[in-house]
C-alpha cells in the first residue's frame, strides 16, 4: 500500500510517518510478522494506533511501506555490484565479485541499529513460512534475484540450473545466519569475532562461500 501523501498533510505527517516506520522496524525485526501488533508499534512510536493505521491502512500496509521504502537501495547496491561483475572477464575473479554483490549491501546494514533493524526485517521475511503468501519477496527482490542466478551461470557455464539454484540459496543461507547473529559467534570466538563488524564478515564469509563455489565436487551434482 502506498504511503498517504495529500498535501494537507505536511511536514509534520511526514515527520509522523517516518517516526511509524522506524518503530515498525525495531518491532517486526524483534518479533516477526505475525507476533508484531499495530498496538505495539504505536506503544514504540508513542502515537496513537488511530495513526498507524490513519498513515498506513494496516499493519501489512506499514510492512510493506518499509520494504518499498527499503528494498530499492539493495536492490540498486546489488545491480551495481552486477555491473561490476559482468565487466570482468576473467571467470574465477568474477565470481568473487558476484558474491560481494549479494552480500555486501546486507552485512552494510550492521552498521547502524536501524540498519540491523533491516536486515533483520529481511532475514525474517525470507525464512518465514507466509512470506510467499504476502509476496513482498516475489514483487521486490525476485527480478534481482534472477539477474544474480543467471550472473552465477555465466561463471560456472557446465553447472545444471539445479546446481546454480542450489549455490545461490546457500549463500543466502549463510547471509542470513550472519545478519541474525546477536551474538553467539562472539560468546564462541571469545570476542575475537563480533556480528557487528560487518567488514570482517564480509570478507571472510564472501571468500568462504566463492571458494566453495569453485571448488565445489560435482561428482554427485552434475546430474541434476
Amino acid at each position: 500500500m502506498a504511503l498517504k501523501t495529500d498535501k494537507n498533510k505536511g511536514d509534520a505527517g511526514i515527520a509522523t510517518q517516518e517516526k511509524i516506520m522506524t518503530a515498525a522496524e525495531s518491532i517486526f525485526a524483534s518479533y516477526g510478522y505475525d507476533a508484531a501488533t499495530v498496538r505495539k508499534i504505536a506503544v514504540e512510536a508513542d502515537v496513537p494506533v488511530a495513526l498507524v493505521n490513519y498513515h498506513f491502512g494496516s499493519k501489512e500496509g506499514l510492512y510493506r511501506a518499509i520494504f518499498e521504502k527499503r528494498a530499492p537501495m539493495v536492490v540498486d547496491q546489488r545491480e551495481t555490484g552486477l555491473k561490476l561483475a559482468n565487466a570482468e572477464p576473467d571467470l574465477d575473479r568474477r565470481i568473487d565479485l558476484v558474491v560481494r554483490a549479494v552480500m555486501l549491501p546486507m552485512f552494510g546494514y550492521r552498521e547502524n541499529e536501524r540498519g540491523q533493524n533491516f536486515a533483520r526485517l529481511v532475514t525474517r521475511e525470507m525464512t518465514d513460512p507466509q512470506s510467499e503468501a504476502r509476496g513482498v519477496f516475489r514483487e521486490m527482490f525476485d527480478s534481482i534475484a534472477l539477474k544474480v542466478l543467471d550472473a552465477i551461470a555465466e561463471c560456472f557455464p557446465d553447472w545444471t540450473k539445479t546446481e546454480v539454484h542450489w549455490a545461490y540459496h546457500t549463500m543466502l543461507g549463510a547471509m542470513s545466519l550472519i545478519v541474525l547473529d546477536n551474538g553467539r559467534i562472539e560468546r564462541l570466538s571469545g570476542g575475537e569475532v563480533r556480528p557487528d563488524d560487518w567488514e570482517q564478515a564480509a570478507t571472510h564469509v564472501t571468500a568462504i562461500i566463492a571458494a566453495g563455489f569453485k571448488h565445489r565436487d560435482r561428482t554427485q551434482t552434475r546430474g541434476g
